[in-house]
């Protein structure tokens, strides 16, 4: 297998009349769907001659956006899905770095992507013309790789710039072959989808589906916050399996919505993106006693998971879960971290390890690597910056990262990028942000003659709702260590014993 189309193609022959996807008010058969996505690749090869080049998308999750992704791919090209939510500064810093072909978009979105994307070709995914080009395509298809680019995921960058990991066929064809082997996904799974399709873990759900012949049901992001809504919706639509972040997950516990609905059709809970508090999970396994549940752990870097961990115990609501071992086709290589060789970090080999990010070979070079561990040939590990150690099981514990990149929200968020964004700010004098892992919220220290006001309007024009911290303190001074630097780990302190 060299190209994911494939999975479609595969899906809709066994599957033709049967849902592909669904959204609560309409569906898609797998024969619909890969006419639809053929229709769109060939519009795209027909009247544009780039190949293997930057394709944007920019609308809402939704069935087209499917229908956009695969038809760039049928067209030659990889794809990049923008949040339409995203402020204008960070899309401007990603498309500069991109530099997009083309950009697909729907009608309700078309006049905004001509004022934001003005210099760039724009199609609608609606005026689309019911056309397929089969020679053209069966030309395209006989030229690609399996190392050819699927998509390019945006992530946060120390430097305020964002990173973009790009992802090769390859990644996905052996990640979703793991994901449906050890989960048992097949044909009779329905899919729960949480996470946006510019977030790595909608991988999983979107590839295990098109691999099986699977429903993917997208959740309306609205049911997010009436949790038994959200419950409700999950049997209404015979929704057996979910990958969720653990905030997600949490809402629906601390909302107590249990008491009032239990899903019958659920089978398989998964989660990822940020540490699940046990307390939560607990009320989840309290209610769903034959369920599976795993934690999965992994950064985009690796498409999107590298080690998992099936509960097959129950856990005190202090402790925390394992990350378990490595995914299957997937090395975990636990090397002294720098500087501190009482530490291991954790670094990834395999199939699933992405090719780099895009258009950026420093920071590329810094994090895909030589193994250490290997001085007999060329092999690139990824250093992902997680911090673990093994537990007397055997099992891989996570301990917390080696810089200052969290986990918040289900997001993967480098607090430079936030402190960028604040330094930025006129009258702004020195800026440091840490996070409060157990209330899960990120507070942000700045010295400036600005007011609470104005900082906050502006910020909230740089940076994603998922960025702005939830607590702000003014100091008049900042507090720096020795070495000239911001000393962190004081307001780290004077923050956890509430002297700010």
């Amino acid at each position: 297998m060299k190209n994911i189309l494939e999975l479609l193609e595969n899906s809709e022959k066994l599957y033709p009349d049967k849902t592909a996807v669904s959204d609560g008010k309409r569906t898609i058969t797998y024969s619909r769907f890969k006419t639809a996505a053929m229709e769109t690749g060939s519009y795209i090869a027909s009247n544009f001659k780039f190949k293997r080049r930057p394709i944007a998308i920019y609308m809402e999750k939704s069935i087209e956006t499917l229908i956009s992704m695969m038809g760039t791919v049928y067209s030659g090209n990889f794809y990049v899905i923008l949040d339409i939510k995203m402020p204008a500064e960070r899309l401007s810093l990603i498309t500069n770095n991109l530099e997009p072909e083309l950009i697909i978009t729907d009608g309700s979105h078309l006049s905004k992507s001509k004022e934001i994307f003005p210099e760039t070709k724009i199609i609608s995914i609606d005026a689309v013309p019911h056309n397929i080009n089969n020679s053209l395509l069966s030309e395209i298809r006989n030229k690609t790789i399996d190392t050819d680019l699927l998509y390019v995921l945006y992530t946060s960058g120390s430097t305020g710039i964002p990173k973009g990991v790009a992802v090769s066929h390859k990644n996905v064809i052996s990640y979703s072959k793991w994901v449906i082997d050890t989960f048992n996904i097949n044909n009779e799974t329905v899919f729960g989808n949480q996470t946006p399709f510019y977030f790595s873990m909608s991988v999983l759900d979107i590839y295990a589906s098109l691999r099986t012949g699977a429903e993917l049901c997208i959740i309306p992001q609205s049911l997010f916050s009436f949790p038994l809504e959200l419950l409700k919706f999950i049997d209404e639509n015979k929704i057996n399996t979910i990958y969720w972040v653990p905030s997600a997950l949490a809402l629906v516990a601390n909302w107590k919505a249990f008491d009032y609905c239990v899903p019958k059709t659920l089978k398989k809970v998964l989660f990822a993106g940020e540490t699940m508090p046990m307390k939560q999970l607990n009320v989840w396994r309290k209610h769903l006693p034959g369920v599976l549940f795993a934690n999965l752990f992994g950064p985009t870097e690796v498409t999107d998971i590298c080690a998992y961990y099936i509960l097959d115990r129950s856990f005190q609501d202090d402790e925390s879960l394992p990350i378990g071992k490595p995914c299957d086709n997937c090395a975990l290589e636990l090397i002294p971290a720098e500087g501190d060789n009482t530490q291991t970090e954790l670094c990834v080999r395999g199939s699933i390890v992405a090719m780099g990010y895009y258009n950026n070979p420093k920071k590329t070079a810094e994090a895909f690597v030589q193994n250490p561990n290997n001085t007999c040939y060329p092999e690139i590990i990824y250093k992902t910056g997680d911090l673990v150690e093994l537990n007397d099981k055997g099992e891989l514990i996570y301990l917390g990262r080696k810089d200052h990149q969290i986990k918040h929200m289900g997001y993967r968020i480098e607090l430079g990028e936030i402190e960028n964004a604040i330094n930025s700010i006129p009258n702004v004098q020195a800026s440091s942000c840490i996070y409060d892992e157990e209330q899960d919220k990120i507070a942000a220290f700045l010295q400036t003659d600005s007011e609470i006001k104005e900082i906050k309007k502006i910020v909230k024009e740089k940076l994603p709702k998922y960025m702005i911290p939830a607590k702000w303190v003014f100091l008049n001074k900042m507090f720096y260590n020795s070495n000239g630097k911001i000393d962190r780990n004081k307001l780290k302190n004077l923050y956890i014993k509430g002297e700010v």
